[in-house]
């Protein structure tokens, strides 16, 4: 077999194991919202077919799995919100249905009021979306034995299930938050140890790469903030989960804290490229970066813990250190650039750990 062909063999191969692994991945990160639907749906379905005698309230199952969701952002205003959608969407489409029967132009009338009333209502495409396909549901199934507005009824018991169940039965918030936060970390840390590549040894492409990746962050970020807002929601109305809001609260501080490092990080990467440009190493300038990158590497590993104080500490050395005079007392103005850009970032980062913006400046040495 040709050299060229037993590479393709190889890269198929390794593109399968990969597919293989993420497919399985998202599989067992699935679990608990499965779990909670399935709970929620059976809870939902009791009531409606035990409690009230509707023999199928299919309206109570449907209802319920959509406001739930397999969705990653799974506070409960967003299952209020799917659920109130949903229930009006019903209530629109039985009482047109009351007042002018079945057809196709009775379809075309509500979905279309439905469409409107729900974009109304909330500016959530999801909401109408969801409203929407439970009108029609309502519409092109037979008439329940119940009467008008069962299935309305069917809809509220399962947006009040969806919401108990995500206070009682919920899925682990920090599990999502906390797999988010070291991604972000993880990238922050590759990305600056292109740059003390870059700066060690005059690696222009390196360079080029640590901007590369830092600007993936911003994607990133928008995931930490929506698990976190999620994971804060869901606290707040979990009596098993309300202990973690302290812990959560101080990860908010961070992930603040990581946009404004982020923002900073990008902005250094420039300048480093214009640094390398001539090829030749600064060690200096990377034995700088190399302790920030350190200390940024700390920071992301105590946020699973109480307290943040070693990354504050490390900080605090390293704000102390940042006169561009003392690191390179000869250096060129785009290498002093670099010193002075790490100062704001820094003083960023000790506000984050908890310190006071004055007592973060104070320890800057005066330039």
């Amino acid at each position: 077999m040709p050299e060229s062909a037993k590479l393709r063999q190889l890269a198929r191969v390794v593109h399968v194991r990969a597919l293989v692994t993420r497919a399985g991945r998202r599989a067992v990160e699935s679990l608990p919202a499965a779990l909670q639907i399935v709970v929620a749906v059976v809870v939902a379905y009791s009531i409606a077919h035990f409690l009230f005698g509707h023999k199928v309230p299919i309206i109570a199952v449907t209802v319920t799995i959509a406001a739930l969701g397999i969705a990653r952002d799974a506070r409960p205003r967003r299952v209020l919100e799917i659920a109130i959608g949903v229930t009006i969407g019903i209530a629109v489409s039985e009482l047109i249905l009351l007042a002018l029967g079945r057809g196709i132009i009775q379809m075309a009338i509500v979905l279309f009021a439905t469409l409107v009333v729900a974009r109304a209502v909330s500016a959530n495409p999801a909401f109408a979306l969801a409203a929407a396909v439970q009108a029609m549901i309502v519409l092109l199934l037979p008439d329940p034995a119940g009467g008008p507005f069962t299935r309305s009824v069917d809809a509220l018991i399962a947006g009040a299930v969806a919401l108990l169940v995500t206070a009682l039965v919920p899925r682990d918030p920090r599990r999502a938050e906390s797999r988010d936060a070291r991604a972000l970390f993880s990238v922050f840390g590759e990305a600056l140890e292109g740059v003390v590549d870059a700066l060690a040894n005059g690696n222009h492409p390196a360079a080029e790469l640590a901007l590369e990746r830092l600007r993936r962050t911003q994607a990133l970020l928008d995931d930490w903030t929506v698990s976190l807002d999620s994971a804060i929601a869901i606290a707040r109305i979990s009596p098993w989960l309300r202990r973690y809001l302290p812990e959560l609260a101080q990860h908010k501080r961070v992930l603040a804290g990581a946009d404004l490092a982020s923002r900073h990080l990008r902005v250094i990467a420039r300048r480093v490229i214009v640094v390398v440009a001539d090829g030749r190493p600064h060690p200096e300038l990377a034995a700088l970066m190399g302790e920030l990158a350190a200390d940024i590497d700390l920071l992301g590993r105590e946020i699973t813990g109480r307290s943040l104080s070693g990354s504050q500490s490390g900080f605090a050395r390293l704000a102390a250190q940042l006169d561009p005079e003392t690191i390179m007392p000869d250096a060129e103005l785009r290498e002093t650039m670099i010193v002075v850009l790490v100062r704001p970032l820094v003083v960023d980062l000790l506000v984050t750990t908890g310190m006071s913006v004055d007592e973060a400046r104070a320890l800057l040495p005066v330039v």
